[in-house]
């Protein structure tokens, strides 16, 4: 059981019988009256915001929540397929569990997978990953406007905007959390 004395960023409590994930708290202690804590939270589930506000001392039940490392191997119709790291069990994993973590998939990635009472309820991918560009217009010769971009597929399908000296055939470093450029990594 956890109380709101042990609220910290990142604690996973249980409320309505779902998992939820504290982005932000704050403890309140008024001139008059009991303390109180506000609290922000994310349904590790849904993706949901919640925020709420909790008398001090309550008690709030600890999810069956469990991460593991994991690769991914390759893509169903309907499903992407992952395998554990310490028993080689090959789990497949649906493309709504999976969410925007698709856009960033690459063959013997490794990811952390995220489960609730023994079923997958999201995948993590790092925040920074590497992708080859498939597709982006050649840059003009002479065309040299300080921070001028242009977009850019990658090999996942995703699309984000780079500057104009990258290529066809480059590597580039991508931030997860962002869908932004870092820098380039290799010339294609």
């Amino acid at each position: 059981m956890h109380s709101t004395s042990d609220f910290r960023k990142g604690l996973k409590l249980l409320i309505d019988n779902e998992p939820y994930v504290i982005t932000d708290f704050q403890h309140v202690k008024p001139g008059k009256g009991n303390q109180f804590t506000r609290t922000k939270m994310r349904n590790l589930i849904s993706g949901s915001n919640l925020e709420r506000t909790f008398k001090s001392g309550e008690k709030f039940g600890v999810p069956d929540v469990e991460e593991k490392e994991m690769s991914y191997l390759y893509r169903d119709d309907d499903s992407f397929n992952f395998m554990d790291q310490t028993s080689y069990e090959t789990i497949p994993v649906m493309e709504q569990e999976v969410g925007e973590a698709a856009l960033y998939l690459t063959e013997n990635m490794v990811v952390s997978i995220l489960f609730f009472n023994g079923r997958v309820i999201g995948v993590e991918v790092p925040n920074q990953v590497q992708l080859k560009v498939t597709q982006t217009e050649p840059g003009v010769k002479g065309d040299r406007v300080s921070g001028a971009t242009k977009p850019a597929t990658l090999e996942t399908g995703l699309s984000v905007s780079v500057p104009l000296h990258i290529n066809e055939g480059d590597v580039l470093k991508v931030d997860t959390r962002t869908n932004e450029y870092l820098e380039r990594v290799s010339q294609g």
